[in-house]
């Protein structure tokens, strides 16, 4: 493993002093030890469109079942890339269902969320913006007034449009007190980080309201997926219903290796995964553009976090003693 760099521990001081003097305690309790401040004991909403293409829900429900995070709720809606929202729920039914009979337990119902992408206003106030009041923004809503802790926040976890996220703002501005936002989007760029693509060019305008209101972590570390489950692997899966939807998925990510969107999830539930962060502010400079996210520059006490790199190799090997361990599949 990389040894951390002296910067990202620093990193993790700032945040924290800049938040405590924010007034926006960001405290996950004294058994996380990575980088971030939120991580295995923080209950999480999983946000995402398709389960197909990456290996998000298969982390999420072995982590669940394997030391945590806590999985809370899974919303699931439509993007540019998985347009149809019923095949989408379609598909997360199948994945919880096949984990449930295999074992697995903690595990909500998938709930679906259709929403447009939110309209800036005219007079470009975060706070005009008409809120769609969907599903999921109730779900964070509700579920974060019921689970968070002053020390210890709800996580939603997004992999796709921060639509739901600044919709549960809109509804209920004091969601941020109680909420963080890790999100699997955007990339690195000569600023500093894009909030582009992936995932960042389908709600433009959300994308603001979070940055501006939200406690938020983007995590643009991608990684080769297809090494989480190699074909020469696949004999050694579960013999299970689990391990049988993993070993049908497993060839549909040989074309997809960067659309790892379980980078979110790894960062919480592997306190070690992350290894770089970078404290950025919203680039106040730029205008808003339609078609794609702000830009995130560094800013040494900025309140955002970006991750910039993290430990592929401790993602394989914690996915692969959780799939062989027995007990992660006790009944």
């Amino acid at each position: 493993m990389p040894i951390l760099p002296i910067f990202c521990r620093l990193a993790l001081v700032s945040i924290l002093f800049a938040a405590a003097c924010s007034g926006q305690a960001l405290d996950a309790g004294s058994d996380v030890h990575g980088i971030l401040s939120v991580g295995q004991r923080n209950p999480v909403i999983l946000i995402n469109d398709n389960e197909s293409d990456n290996w998000q829900g298969v982390y999420a429900l072995l982590f669940a079942n394997s030391g945590g995070p806590a999985l809370a709720s899974i919303i699931v809606n439509a993007s540019s890339y998985w347009p149809d929202i019923n095949a989408n729920l379609s598909g997360w039914q199948n994945l919880v269902a096949a984990a449930r009979t295999s074992g697995l337990r903690n595990i909500p119902d998938p709930k679906a969320s259709p929403g447009s992408p939110l309209v800036r206003p005219s007079d470009g106030n975060l706070d005009s913006t008409a809120p769609n009041g969907s599903v999921g923004a109730l779900e964070i809503v509700r579920t974060s007034a019921r689970l968070s802790l002053p020390y210890r926040p709800l996580v939603v976890v997004t992999a796709g449009p921060l639509t739901d996220v600044a919709d549960a703002y809109l509804i209920d501005p004091t969601v941020t007190d109680r909420v963080v936002i890790v999100s699997t989007l955007g990339s690195g760029s000569a600023k500093g980080g894009s909030m582009g693509a992936p995932n960042g060019t389908m709600d433009p305008w959300a994308d603001w309201i979070v940055v501006e209101r939200f406690r938020y972590v983007q995590v643009s570390a991608y990684y080769d997926q297809t090494s989480d489950v190699s074909t020469s692997q696949l004999a050694n899966l579960p013999q299970s219903s689990f391990g049988n939807l993993i070993a049908a998925q497993q060839p549909k990510l040989i074309n997809l290796v960067t659309a790892s969107d379980q980078i979110g999830i790894l960062a919480l539930g592997l306190p070690t995964f992350v290894t770089a962060v970078e404290n950025v502010s919203l680039d106040q400079s730029a205008a808003f553009d339609s078609t794609t996210g702000p830009d995130l520059v560094p800013d040494a006490n900025g309140r955002l976090l970006l991750v910039t790199n993290a430990d592929s190799t401790l993602a394989t090997g914690r996915l692969w003693k959780m799939l062989q361990d027995p007990k992660t599949f006790a009944q």
